[in-house]
């Protein structure tokens, strides 16, 4: 039997908005398929072996500091699953801790692990509401709740274009985030559940190969009910 190994960083600090329902999402339908998925909540002070699949939720600014001073002890070892080719996946905090840095109003600037060319500054609105994004893999959609403005450098690109919604800056119309298998955005609500497509991407990234579909009809009549929807 196949066997995914998925590692959820620090789910007891960064777990808001419902990002659990990813986990849950990622496992369902790999069990639907036959295919055996190990779940290792790592928290802080744990120590971190390969995995095939990394997922780090949002959180607060006070949670985000105790875990950017803790992936600091693991950036090199990351640094290396992502050279591997082992799949990231961060939601909103964990999304900005993907990338150099987050500045806050006030306080220290909070590392990342720079496992994307993207740093993230506090701005002075919050953006709150749905939002549709269209990529090369077709429509996602999600709930934003952010203040933090995110830019991306180098070669990490963005997911798609935002249609509705402010994404990762409200200027440049762009949200999330890509460098080889690291993913970031900040489509909460929770993501997966709301695009299986983009789901079942991510675990045949993290197993080499396509998948088997499933009966979705009521996944995706949920998904499409939810393109384009008022902010």
């Amino acid at each position: 039997m196949k066997t995914i190994r998925l590692a959820h960083l620090y789910p007891k600090l960064l777990n808001i908005y419902g990002d659990g329902g990813n986990i849950i999402t990622l496992k369902k339908r790999c069990e639907w398929r036959g295919i055996n998925i190990k779940i290792d909540e790592i928290n802080i002070s744990d120590s971190i072996g390969e995995h095939d699949i990394y997922f780090i939720g949002g959180g607060q600014d006070l949670q985000q500091i105790e875990v950017s001073v803790e992936l600091q002890k693991h950036k090199d070892f990351l640094t290396n699953e992502r050279e591997r080719g082992a799949v990231f996946l961060g939601i909103c905090g964990g999304y900005q801790l993907m990338g150099h840095y987050y500045q806050p109003h006030n306080g220290d600037r909070l590392k990342g692990i720079s496992l994307l060319d993207a740093y993230t500054v506090a701005g002075d609105r919050r953006f709150i509401g749905n939002v549709t994004v269209e990529t090369e893999r077709g429509t996602l959609v999600g709930f934003e709740n952010h203040s933090g403005l995110t830019y991306l450098q180098g070669e990490t690109k963005p997911l798609g274009k935002v249609i509705t919604g402010n994404g990762n800056n409200g200027n440049d119309k762009t949200e999330g985030a890509r460098y080889k298998n690291v993913f970031g955005t900040y489509l909460h609500g929770s993501f997966l559940p709301k695009n299986i497509k983009f789901a079942d991407y991510i675990l045949e990234l993290a197993l080499g190969e396509k998948l088997e579909p499933l009966e979705d009809t009521i996944e995706n009549m949920t998904h499409d009910s939810l393109v384009n929807k008022a902010y």
